[in-house]
């Protein structure tokens, strides 16, 4: 019975230090340094605990690294889940495309969508049209599948913004 709440503090623990990493991660490219350092530091202590922890058992059991492999996978499933739930940020969207522009335009204006407009030449002279669009990153999925029924033809990039001054994001 020890081993068992052994390899559930295991478990819990990766968890939480895998989940902390992950944000981390996301703190230090948003660029608050003082923040990620903090995280960073709770992150790691709890590691070195757990580890020193599973190091120093008299235990000799497979379970104990089943458990803190399971806890690496589980804790990497929450970290992008909370990081892609609860950070907030923002997408710089690029689409190159070649259909009639003013109602693709309309469209996406009307849809609450900010949209800057540049008329570009391809390779082969033909005209085509860069819009540019910054988003809120919860919205993209839905932006995503405007833009598929739009035009499904249509070269999509999508950037993490890192800072964005004025402008207009819904």
């Amino acid at each position: 019975m020890y081993i068992f709440g052994q390899c559930l503090k295991v478990f819990l623990a990766r968890i939480l230090d895998v989940s902390l990493g992950t944000v981390r991660t996301m703190i230090t490219v948003k660029g608050n340094r003082l923040l990620a350092a903090s995280v960073g530091f709770v992150e790691v202590l709890i590691w070195f605990v757990i580890v020193k922890e599973v190091l120093n058992t008299t235990e000799n059991s497979l379970w104990l690294g089943i458990a803190y492999a399971l806890g690496f996978a589980a804790g990497t499933y929450l970290g992008s889940y909370v990081s892609e739930n609860y950070i907030r940020g923002n997408f710089g969207v690029q689409v190159i495309t070649s259909s009639p522009i003013e109602q693709l335009v309309h469209v996406l204006r009307s849809e609450g969508y900010g949209v800057s407009v540049i008329d570009v030449k391809s390779e082969l002279e033909e005209e085509k049209h860069l819009l540019f669009l910054e988003i809120n990153k919860h919205r993209f999925s839905d932006l995503h599948q405007l833009l598929k029924k739009l035009d499904p033809k249509a070269f999509v990039v999508v950037n993490e913004t890192k800072f964005v001054q004025n402008g207009y994001i819904k």
